[in-house]
């Protein structure tokens, strides 16, 4: 016969990889609109609140599982875990919410030098599959499957880095194209380092070893 507290921590683990799913389709979304000039930040705006929403919720869950059951340490663990992860996914939508008002305000990238949308849909790309992993690996525990983010999250801290070099050989650049792009490379960057976090949490969850992959 399982136990009481099993239900609750699938209910946790179900309701994650609701968010993971929101959270993709978020940041996807803020990149894309970004790239193409379209103003997706009021659908991105309501999804972000949704998701911060069920960061509370996963919270409220997790302190009653631990109220009411009296969970073992690895219970603890995992508990702690989704907790974690809720946030970092919480994060993911609050960078793609920032990526749709910089396109917003500022412009998307569409109509400066062809490089650059190039560049920042490349890095887009490696972000993107970085959180596929996080999600993928929090659906299956998968823990060599969430280690693959380490190689991944290097290139993107690379290309960031890379990107700052390339501005400033190329001062002729206008200053909207400066700053909306720098500015949506750093929260890339960002949501890049936070699926990294979930992973190690993962890794966490499944081993109880405290790993880095950064």
């Amino acid at each position: 016969m399982g136990r009481i507290i099993d239900a609750g921590l699938e209910e946790l683990s179900a309701l994650l990889c609701r968010m993971g799913k929101l959270t993709y389709d978020t940041v996807d979304l803020a990149i894309q609109g970004f790239l193409s000039g379209e103003s997706v930040h009021p659908k991105v705006r309501e999804t972000s609140e949704l998701l911060i929403a069920m960061v509370d919720e996963v919270e409220d869950k997790s302190f009653e599982l631990i109220s009411r059951f009296q969970p073992v340490a690895s219970d603890l663990r995992t508990i702690k875990s989704y907790m974690k992860i809720a946030y970092d996914f919480g994060r993911y939508s609050r960078y793609a919410l920032d990526i749709s008002y910089i396109n917003d305000r500022l412009g998307g990238i569409a109509e400066c030098e062809a490089w650059m949308p190039a560049y920042i849909k490349e890095v887009g790309e490696k972000v993107l599959k970085m959180v596929r992993i996080s999600i993928e690996s929090l659906k299956r525990h998968d823990v060599a499957l969430a280690k693959t983010v380490f190689d991944i999250e290097r290139e993107v801290d690379k290309m960031f880095f890379e990107y700052l070099d390339k501005l400033i050989e190329k001062v002729h650049i206008t200053s909207k194209c400066i700053i909306s792009s720098v500015l949506v490379m750093r929260y890339l960057e960002r949501i890049a380092d936070h699926a990294t976090y979930v992973c190690e949490a993962i890794a966490y969850i499944a081993t109880g070893e405290k790993i880095l992959l950064r």
